[in-house]
């Protein structure tokens, strides 16, 4: 019997405490739309002001598209699953547009950038405000849906 219990528990279709999957299926609704947003985003400075991606823009963009779809049809089926395909993407999304935003400011040397044919990787190609570049509202985005699906795991785990 505590087996079938404990069991019952494992499983991704265990009913949760109100509260707590409120409060999990917020945070996983959040992250699909910072998700959302930045694909917008991409498609806006892409194809409306005409900035050509570079490589890791790319790389960027292969982590980012699929959380808009995992995450979307993961919290509108209310399927928790979605989490363990959507946190290694927006992991390793983190790390990329970390490495191109510290590419920008100078940290990492420009030779040890991956770009060759087409647009660099160092150049900085829109400023707003004097500080905010692409590479840091990527890094923005993926910190937030990182933060977001890390929230929504441990309420779904309680």
């Amino acid at each position: 019997m505590r087996a079938k219990a404990r069991l019952r528990r494992a499983t991704p279709s265990s009913p949760l405490p109100a509260a707590v999957s409120n409060i999990a299926w917020t945070a996983l609704m959040l992250a699909w739309t910072v998700a959302l947003a930045s694909f917008l985003g991409a498609m806006f400075f892409s194809e409306v002001m005409d900035l050509e991606p570079c490589v890791l823009c790319w790389y960027q963009r292969i982590a980012m598209f699929p959380l808009v779809l995992i995450l979307g049809i993961g919290a509108y089926g209310q399927d928790r699953s979605c989490l363990r395909y959507a946190l290694p993407l927006a992991a390793a999304g983190w790390l990329l547009a970390g490495y191109h935003w510290l590419l920008y400011k100078g940290v990492i040397p420009k030779d040890l950038q991956p770009c060759g044919k087409g647009a660099s990787c160092a150049d900085v190609k829109l400023e707003i405000a004097g500080f905010i570049t692409i590479p840091l509202l990527s890094l923005t985005a993926f910190s937030l849906i990182l933060l977001l699906l890390v929230a929504a795991h441990r309420k779904f785990q309680q």
